[in-house]
């Protein structure tokens, strides 16, 4: 039997939390870990930082705004970016998939949507949309799957501390909601819920809210999902807290998986 282990994290700027990047990936050895909101042009990638580390680097990137990349202890193949249906047209660099192990990682950076209502809403239900596509054109429910990353909307109420306060704003309205509800039950599993039904896990605490983490007033927007088939194998998944307590954290940390296959 293998273990694989996989992780997720919105760095914020990769290489501004290159440090912390490191040293988590030295302290837990993870099979992949795919990255978030990297900041970085192809060209200005750390590649060498990630090398001297053990690990292979796939990324799709633009300059100062977004970018995704899976960095893996092995070997990755069939490294695609973006959705493919409009390689003509400029698209922000929000998703990039790769194999490893045999199994197919699909890593987003979903928009955040700011304001109902608004162009930058309605661009992140159609995003979510073309997801569902993708998903369907390219994969299958019944083989395996990962689809991981910064999905930037919270499920369910226990997902965010305040959910009274923040119904129907974005990250946590009712349309984004059943999109995502919609995509998973193409034949997706929150590996993480599914383990840990409790209340009071997040991914993210506001760097404007004064002691946010202190008192855990965070969001779970963070996630990890995989087909019922490979789901069924994950024998833990935990959020790991320590890396937001360190010095100019990103404002969200680590999410973590691990499969026995």
């Amino acid at each position: 039997m293998k273990k694989l282990l996989i992780a997720t994290f919105n760095c914020n700027s990769v290489r501004s939390r290159l440090g912390i990047i490191l040293d988590w990936l030295y302290a837990h050895n993870p099979d992949a870990l795919c990255l978030q909101e990297t900041k970085a042009q192809d060209h200005d990638f750390p590649v060498a930082a990630f090398d001297d580390a053990g690990y292979d680097c796939a990324f799709h990137g633009q300059k100062s705004y977004n970018g995704v990349a899976i960095v893996s202890r092995h070997e990755m193949s069939d490294i695609g970016k973006g959705f493919g249906d409009d390689a003509e047209s400029p698209e922000q660099a929000r998703l990039i998939r790769a194999t490893i192990c045999g199994i197919p990682v699909v890593n987003t950076y979903v928009p955040q949507g700011f304001e109902p209502g608004s162009d930058k809403f309605r661009y992140k239900l159609e995003w979510l949309a073309r997801l569902k596509k993708y998903f369907e054109n390219n994969f299958h429910p019944d083989e395996p799957l990962l689809w991981m990353g910064d999905i930037n909307i919270a499920p369910e109420p226990i997902d965010v501390y305040a959910p009274d306060e923040f119904e129907g704003g974005a990250g946590f309205h009712p349309d984004e909601r059943a999109s995502l509800k919609d995509i998973a039950a193409w034949g997706f599993v929150d590996v993480f819920r599914a383990l840990n039904p409790e209340p009071g896990h997040y991914s993210f605490w506001d760097y404007r809210l004064r002691g946010g983490l202190s008192r855990n007033l965070g969001w779970r927007i963070d996630h990890i999902y995989a087909t019922r088939l490979l789901a069924e194998q994950c024998v833990a998944s935990w959020i790991d807290t320590a890396p937001r307590s360190k010095e100019k954290p990103s404002d969200h940390t680590f999410v973590a998986a691990e499969f026995r296959l």
